[in-house]
């Protein structure tokens, strides 16, 4: 399960319905890469593939495919405002490590595939 702050919600909502193309959801993922082995993905998307677990959280259609979920159960994304203007962040539970930019981790039984050159 994923989980979407009321905050993160309302700006992935405002997002959503500034774009043009009819039936967009979020799509978030996981793959090999970053400074400590694996990265995030999360963007817009309207295709569904093979595998896809579609979630609705807080009104907001949410897919995640079946190779990353087992990287991102319990994952808490939110919505922070700052003097530099705002931005999401993650919490992941499963990771055991996290790079500096917050954007690539680890797990305790998966290093994944560590970039050369820091984030």
């Amino acid at each position: 399960m994923v989980n979407i702050s009321e905050s993160a919600t309302g700006k992935i909502q405002e997002m959503l319905a500034a774009e043009e193309t009819p039936n967009l959801f979020l799509r978030i993922g996981v793959q090999e890469g970053g400074c400590s082995g694996f990265s995030y993905g999360m963007g817009f998307d309207d295709e569904m593939h093979e595998g896809d677990k579609e979630m609705d959280i807080r009104g907001v259609k949410v897919v995640v495919d079946g190779d990353s979920m087992k990287y991102l159960n319990g994952l808490e994304i939110d919505w922070k405002e700052s003097a530099m203007g705002g931005g999401f962040t993650i919490n992941n539970p499963n990771a055991s490590a996290t790079c500096g930019c917050g954007s690539s981790f680890r797990t305790a039984t998966e290093a994944g595939n560590p970039a050369a050159e820091p984030c």
